[in-house]
């Protein structure tokens, strides 16, 4: 009798000592000390096949992973808080997340994501939030350009991001301010020779034929982010397959005058009834975004947008973009700033939006088994950014609640996918 109650009691010993263990909970709420760099902890402890349970709504989306000395120690040289806790204080953390009586959720991060940019060569860090934030973090991610996409090299990663990219072909619509400027006149050089090399007449084309492509990797179950111009122009040159939106000084030919009658927006991701302005003196792409007098309508000091509040147990996916350890995050400009609310299609989710205005900042969907999350605005940190403005020092922002908005999209696709709830 004695032998069969030692067996049990050393069966339920060894079923609760991974529980028992010691753990690492990274809070993410005011009092971390650098929530930048907990997501770049995150990915790191991701990469060693380790798995982490973010804790959605907790302490600001907390993150929980077994302790070990490499970890802690890599916390404390990046400067990232954390707390040491024991298995009991784990699970009664844990049985606090799951109960139905709190808006939080446990989702488990498994992989790290195969990371790559769409940027153009010689392309600095410091030209995209980004690229910006995954420096700073030390997140790992690779580049690749056209030529890569046509290749068919994006079926190695899992997440894609789009620097800020003129998809139009239209060299970002800088000719009216730029177009004697050094760096404008090479931009176009080498847009130009990228399309002779890949056997483009235009660069407008070649553009078409990476945002198709781009959109099969998205439509197999990729993972797709894009800010500022790369969200609206993409959507726009999907919509415009087959008709001239480009204007001759840009590709030699006049724009199709009844082009704004042919947009094709079931192509589109995320915007519908837009019109294009072709006008090339024109800093606009198309009424899709929100011009300057309505962003700066109430001022800088009141350009700021506020995050929506999702179930985390039954929209999951939406909730883990938006952790932050604030709801209100002040806005930002860029060429794309903000998306008027009407032209959004409604099987698109709304992130984030200014209140009281029709200005969307924040938006997220689903195409095929793949996704895409589109920001409006350049640099969170940088309200006005321009072309040649130094670069944003993240190290003054560590706690930066628009940075960390770009850095949930990057842990995103690590998360296990669990079936819905009913």
């Amino acid at each position: 009798m004695y032998s069969v109650f030692l067996i049990r009691s050393l069966l339920f010993l060894l079923a609760t000592l991974p529980m028992l263990g010691q753990k690492i909970l990274i809070p993410m709420d005011v009092s971390q000390t650098n929530h930048l760099k907990a997501y770049g902890i995150t990915y790191w402890v991701l990469l060693k096949e380790e798995p982490v349970e973010w804790l959605l709504n907790y302490r600001g989306g907390s993150f929980l992973m077994d302790y070990s000395d490499a970890t802690a120690a890599e916390c404390r040289i990046r400067g990232v808080m954390f707390e040491r806790i024991d298995g009991a204080t784990a699970v009664q953390i844990l049985a606090e997340v799951q109960s139905e009586k709190n808006n939080m959720e446990v989702v488990r991060l498994e992989k790290a994501p195969r990371i790559a940019v769409y940027v153009p060569p010689g392309f600095r860090p410091w030209d995209d939030a980004v690229t910006l934030a995954m420096e700073y973090a030390e997140i790992k991610y690779e580049k690749v350009w056209d030529e890569e996409v046509l290749k068919g090299k994006l079926s190695e990663y899992d997440w894609l991001h789009l620097h800020h990219e003129d998809f139009t072909g239209q060299y970002g619509k800088f000719y009216a301010s730029a177009a004697t400027q050094p760096w404008y006149i090479q931009q176009v050089a080498l847009l130009e020779s990228t399309a002779q090399k890949l056997g483009y007449r235009k660069v407008s084309e070649l553009k078409k034929a990476v945002v198709e492509t781009i959109r099969d990797f998205v439509a197999n179950g990729g993972f797709m982010f894009a800010m500022c111009s790369a969200t609206d122009t993409y959507d726009i040159a999907l919509a415009a397959a087959g008709v001239d939106v480009v204007e001759d000084v840009f590709d030699g030919d006049p724009a199709d005058p009844l082009c704004n009658k042919k947009l094709d927006f079931s192509r589109t991701f995320a915007f519908q009834n837009f019109s294009v302005i072709t006008d090339p003196m024109q800093y606009e792409y198309s009424n899709i975004d929100c011009d300057a007098n309505e962003i700066l309508g109430g001022g800088e000091e009141n350009d700021v947008f506020t995050l929506f509040d999702f179930s985390a147990k039954y929209d999951p996916v939406p909730t883990m973009l938006t952790q932050c350890h604030v709801n209100v995050v002040k806005g930002f400009l860029g060429q794309t700033t903000a998306y008027h609310k009407n032209l959004v299609k409604k099987s698109v989710t709304i992130l984030g939006e200014r209140d009281g205005t029709d200005q969307v900042r924040y938006i997220h969907g689903n195409v095929g088994r793949g996704t895409f999350t589109w920001y409006g605005g350049h640099d969170p940190e940088d309200y006005r950014h321009a072309v040649g403005d130094p670069a944003t020092d993240l190290s003054l922002h560590p706690n930066s609640p628009g940075y960390r908005l770009i850095l949930n999209n990057i842990l995103f696709p690590a998360a296990k996918k669990k079936k819905q709830k009913t």
